[in-house]
């Protein structure tokens, strides 16, 4: 099973979870062989509802004590670009999307990504982006 996991570590992105899960979004992750979606979202105001269907399944949790065994299983993982997240994937060597929180005042995370990047490690972007 092709497994996608977003995390948004202990902070709250909605943006990133709304993005991520909203129907169009989720019929491209299926046409790319994505069975699973995995969505740790933090404190975030916005809760998808889980999904079990037999070609189409998404998990949704908040907290747990460790993220090990979900970056484990994924495929691909999309981030925050916060420092913890980013470096707890790269040492499991899982293809990292970091997503920028533009929100966020005196934006490190863009520092971050752009360094991450520059080094070959990841691919960013933002939420921005519209899907058709």
């Amino acid at each position: 099973m092709k497994s996608v996991f977003v995390t948004v570590g202990t902070t709250s992105f909605d943006e990133l979870i709304a993005a991520v899960s909203s129907p169009a979004a989720e019929q491209v992750l299926r046409s790319r062989g994505c069975r699973q979606l995995v969505l740790q979202i933090g404190r975030g105001a916005l809760q998808p509802a889980p999904q079990h269907g037999p070609a189409f399944v998404r998990e949704v949790f908040r907290f747990k004590e460790s993220l090990a065994e979900d970056l484990r299983s994924a495929d691909l993982v999309i981030s925050h670009a916060g420092a913890g997240s980013c470096l707890e994937t790269l040492e499991e060597g899982k293809p990292l999307l970091v997503v920028i929180n533009e929100k966020l005042m005196d934006n490190h995370q863009l520092e971050l990504a752009r360094q991450l990047h520059k080094d070959g490690h990841v691919l960013y972007c933002n939420c921005r982006v519209d899907f058709p």
